[in-house]
């Protein structure tokens, strides 16, 4: 489904608006840090009187002495200087400079790219740089220092395969009238360090593309949690009940899951909206009880439109994650969302299937963001108009391709 708020005028000229500002903020800032390598150059006792150019810039622009000397360590890397004899010092990130000049680089991305090319030998820089510099295009800081760690260390550490003990543990499940679930539970300590641990993976804020995560604490842990019962219901180890793996039955009208409009019965007791029942229905381990006018079960289950192992496995080996631009989370942290949704007719097959998060799930369903596969065959994400008004195509690289891929 799409939001109409992120398509309209307004948030298109506000959002174009702010993306100017920023582009001016940032190329000044850079012009302001080339000026200053150049008075350090040319003398700043000379010229100024003062001993340093982080000294001059906190009087005359009110700034603290610890930012002046951030701004100026930054501009080092990014413009050439001299030595005390004359003779010059070139820069660590020419490259980078152009492109912060121009506006198109936050000050983390700068850090971010410097960092990495200060530890990558000579007569590689020019080769990182290109490469960050490229990835920085479509991608965030983040993003970006996840590139550079593997330029540093493509190996990426050892797994760790200590097999935990297995210890006494309580845990209190009960449901509200309200329909809100209370969870209580008392545990040892090896196991609230696992949990708290796991938790705090699933929890860490999500910036990307879309914008910055504003979720409190509680609540990215309440969706923390939520991904960690996906993991366990997608989990082939996970124990039958009456023959069949766990799963909840959901109840909608034909209309409303077609529509996204109304509500769906969850369970024995509970309900949803049916645009979640819409967003369960891709892949989850919800099972939906399409009905007709009269109530009537006109289609339990539709078992084609599940995901089957194999098809799983060729989606793990195809995505290699989840296939939203920026997004880190390996191929056990997703579901498979239909590209065209299964309730349109749209048929489960790789060529209609995209392997993504709970988090990019859910943003696909509620915002202007589209889906679609490409013509080799691979996922391409067309962003909002609010974000980018040409809504030019993007992918995402971050996950290690297959080691005999092209």
């Amino acid at each position: 489904m799409t939001n109409d708020a992120t398509q309209s005028p307004e948030a298109v000229a506000l959002a174009d608006r702010l993306g100017e500002l920023v582009a001016r903020m940032r190329s000044a800032e850079a012009e302001l840090g080339a000026v200053l390598v150049e008075i350090e150059q040319r003398g700043v006792m000379e010229l100024f009187g003062y001993r340093s150019a982080a000294r001059l810039l906190e009087h005359l622009a009110d700034m603290p002495k610890p930012a002046t000397e951030r701004l100026i360590k930054r501009a080092r890397l990014l413009n050439p200087g001299r030595n005390l004899d004359g003779s010059p010092i070139p820069a660590l990130a020419p490259a980078t400079g152009v492109a912060a000049r121009a506006g198109r680089l936050s000050n983390p991305m700068i850090d971010v790219i410097t960092s990495v090319l200060s530890q990558v030998p000579p007569e590689h820089c020019v080769s990182a740089e290109t490469n960050l510099l490229a990835f920085a295009e479509e991608a965030g800081h983040k993003q970006v220092a996840t590139l550079g760690a593997r330029i540093l260390a493509p190996d990426g550490p050892a797994p760790d395969d200590t097999e935990p003990v297995v210890p006494t543990r309580e845990l209190f499940l009960r449901r509200k009238r309200t329909g809100i679930w209370e969870l209580s539970g008392r545990f040892d300590d090896e196991t609230g360090t696992r949990a708290h641990a796991l938790l705090d993976a699933l929890a860490e804020r999500r910036t990307g593309d879309e914008g910055p995560d504003f979720r409190t604490a509680p609540q990215r842990y309440g969706d923390a949690f939520s991904d960690a019962v996906d993991l366990a219901l997608n989990s082939p180890e996970l124990p039958m009940q009456a023959g069949e793996r766990a799963h909840v039955m959901v109840a909608v009208s034909l209309e409303d899951l077609k529509s996204g409009v109304g509500k769906a019965t969850l369970g024995d007791t509970g309900t949803m909206s049916a645009a979640e029942a819409r967003v369960h229905a891709c892949d989850a381990m919800i099972i939906p009880a399409v009905l007709g006018d009269k109530s009537e079960p006109l289609n339990l289950g539709r078992l084609r439109r599940l995901i089957s192992a194999g098809l799983r496995r060729a989606l793990f080996l195809r995505d290699r994650g989840c296939a939203f631009p920026g997004c880190h989370r390996p191929p056990r942290h997703c579901q498979g969302h239909h590209v065209r949704h299964w309730a349109d007719g749209g048929p489960t097959d790789l060529t209609n299937l995209v392997l993504m998060c709970a988090h990019h799930h859910r943003l696909l369903h509620r915002s202007g963001w589209e889906v679609r596969i490409a013509a080799d065959g691979l996922p391409e994400f067309l962003p909002p108009v609010f974000i980018d008004r040409r809504r030019k195509p993007r992918r995402n690289n971050l996950h290690e391709p297959l080691p005999f891929a092209a």
